[in-house]
């Protein structure tokens, strides 16, 4: 009789669910693997990420790089992210998500949204993002596979990765004035999410990149924070009072205990 073989994956449990989430949220760039289509072997490439409000990664690419042609020839492709942090790096999380690429037209009703939540992330990218030989991808998730450290192996649904519903586009539709907003008027409440919420310690300016149902992301230079709400939103008037209920939250705790007094170590992929 042969010796059963051991299940190596976990559960996939709300933990497991929330750290997948965060990472896709939190990635600046990732390993994009796609099939060659004169070789048929894979070639894998590094690519600058964002996600679109539902979750999915964002790419913006070049046709002249080799992973565009493949992408275009086969959309199935495969994503891998995580920051591997001080250490082993094969100690930290990173999740691989099989996904299937859709390139986003210039007159798609999506590529304005998708435009700004990507160069928001990068601003940098807004040096060529308007080439004419450049283009957004969105890479629809179809499977993933989590490695949350040692012994903490999961296989994930696009049901786990992706949200959807009325709520998502409510948020959407309001995001980018909310934002503007929020980094214009709100520095001050912007720093004390980052160092109450985020637990980071960084000076420098944080700047609110995006927001989402689940939450919100930070970036300090090359840092981020992905900080999390209590509960999904509903409307975007449910954004506006859980941001005031948040600052406010934040800076009584301040003046209770003082800004340095509950802050940690800072880290480029904390979440609250």
């Amino acid at each position: 009789m042969e010796p059963q073989k051991k299940d190596v994956l976990r559960e996939t449990d709300a933990d497991a669910i929330r750290l997948a989430r965060t990472l896709m949220r939190s990635a600046r760039y990732g390993a994009l693997a796609v099939i060659d289509p004169e070789s048929g072997a894979p070639i894998a490439s590094r690519v600058a990420v964002a996600s679109d409000h539902d979750g999915a990664p964002l790419i913006l690419v070049s046709s002249l790089a080799a992973h565009t042609g493949g992408l275009l020839a086969d959309p199935r492709c495969s994503l891998l992210l995580g920051e591997p942090g001080k250490g082993d790096p094969l100690a930290h999380a990173r999740i691989t998500i099989a996904c299937e690429a859709e390139k986003i037209d210039r007159d798609d009703p999506r590529h304005e949204r998708i435009r700004w939540r990507f160069l928001s992330r990068n601003p940098k990218a807004k040096l060529y993002a308007d080439f004419k030989d450049f283009a957004y991808f969105r890479l629809q998730p179809r499977s993933a596979s989590l490695n949350g450290g040692f012994a903490r192996a999961y296989a994930l649904t696009p049901d786990h990765l992706l949200l959807g519903g009325p709520s998502v586009e409510a948020v959407a539709a309001a995001e980018r004035s909310a934002v503007s907003h929020m980094n214009d008027d709100h520095s001050d409440a912007i720093q004390r999410y980052a160092r109450h919420f985020g637990r980071s310690a960084l000076t420098g300016d944080w700047v609110m990149t995006g927001i989402d149902v689940e939450g919100f992301d930070l970036v300090n230079g090359d840092h981020v924070l992905r900080i999390h709400f209590d509960r999904q939103l509903e409307t975007a008037q449910d954004m506006h009072k859980t941001l005031v209920a948040m600052a406010i939250e934040a800076r009584q705790a301040e003046t209770s205990i003082g800004p340095e007094a509950s802050l940690a170590p800072a880290n480029d992929e904390t979440s609250s």
